[in-house]
């Protein structure tokens, strides 16, 4: 067994997370510890998945700790934040990895030390190195989008200008699955799934990288842009990037006339779909990814069961669906009216 990181450098990691961890849901004496450790604590994704995590801890009368990266890509805070909830005994950790392989001698530390590590929303690379996924298919959410777009092109979809908006140099990773499901879903080839940026497809532009957030987008957009003005189906990480996207676009009036894309399916976002900022998003479901986690690591406190993987995958889905209300022929989708009923954030 790997020797653990002593209490006192715990400590010593908590205090430097300082307002990145919150108070727990209820008091250490409870027996079943858990601690969720998202990669921000403000982007609305990760802010309803601790809702759901505290919700279904509060239920089952379990301990609850979060804690967040400073920034996506905040890898440091997050090893920082696995080595405390050893030290605090904590019975289980669901993760969203920042990186998704160095994290992984940090989980593997965990898990000898006793716990359960279940992934949450992103896969770590290789997938085994958790005990268990619980995500959105997010290839699928990516191809959802990416059949939309080329269903709404029709025949110009041979003759599109496609800026690919992702989330960070970091691969593999959801950005990387989200990426390929669009380029795939669109009828483009890959090469390799594992990474993009490797696809030879006159119709891409190219890439940049937005740290899944508006400001991101925006700049990413312009870099694009600069490259070929005349860009005319975006594809982003998520919806803040989407936004950012949009205002690029809306600086050089070009608002109207690029199709825009995405991923989450969070209340702002299905709004923007609703105003037309966003064609379509992928809804995935993060309050129920968290609320089934802590359900998880209950039930491995208690008698020492570990998650089943939905049947032919190698994670528990928890469901996507495309919302738009332009569908497109051969496209399953759902309304916004749909997609309001069920967002988050």
């Amino acid at each position: 067994m790997k020797s653990l990181t002593t209490l006192k450098t715990a400590l010593f990691a908590a205090a430097a997370l300082g307002v990145m961890a919150s108070a727990p849901v209820y008091a250490a004496s409870h027996s079943v510890g858990a601690c969720l450790i998202t990669k921000t604590d403000t982007n609305p994704f990760f802010v309803k998945m601790k809702e759901g995590a505290e919700a279904k801890a509060a239920e089952l009368g379990v301990s609850l700790k979060s804690y967040a990266g400073k920034v996506d890509g905040d890898h440091e805070t997050q090893v920082a934040a696995i080595e405390t909830c050893i030290a605090d005994g904590a019975k289980g950790i669901l993760l969203t990895a920042s990186d998704t392989s160095s994290i992984v001698s940090a989980v593997q530390q965990a898990r000898d030390a006793g716990l359960l590590v279940i992934a949450l929303d992103t896969p770590l690379e290789p997938i085994d190195s958790a005990d268990a996924t619980f995500a959105t298919d997010n290839f699928l959410a990516g191809e959802l989008i990416g059949k939309w777009a080329a269903a709404t092109l029709g025949d110009e979809a041979a003759n599109a200008k496609i800026a690919m908006l992702d989330l960070a140099v970091s691969q593999p990773s959801v950005g990387v699955l989200r990426d390929q499901g669009f380029l795939t879903g669109f009828g483009i080839d890959v090469k390799d799934p594992g990474k993009w940026g490797d696809e030879d497809d006159p119709r891409i532009v190219g890439n940049d990288v937005t740290a899944g957030n508006e400001e991101g987008g925006r700049r990413a957009m312009e870099n694009l842009l600069a490259k070929d003005p005349m860009i005319n189906v975006v594809y982003t990480i998520n919806e803040p990037a989407a936004a950012g996207a949009y205002e690029a676009l809306k600086a050089i009036g070009r608002e109207n006339d690029v199709l825009i894309v995405s991923v989450d399916g969070g209340c702002p976002g299905v709004a923007n779909v609703k105003d037309g900022v966003i064609g379509a998003t992928s809804q995935q479901y993060p309050l129920l990814m968290a609320s089934k986690g802590i359900e998880a690591i209950a039930a491995w406190a208690k008698d020492g069961t570990k998650p089943v993987p939905t049947e032919g995958k190698d994670f528990f889905d928890t469901g996507v669906a495309l919302v738009t209300d332009k569908p497109a022929e051969g496209v399953e989708s759902i309304s916004v009216a749909e997609g309001m009923d069920k967002c988050w954030g």
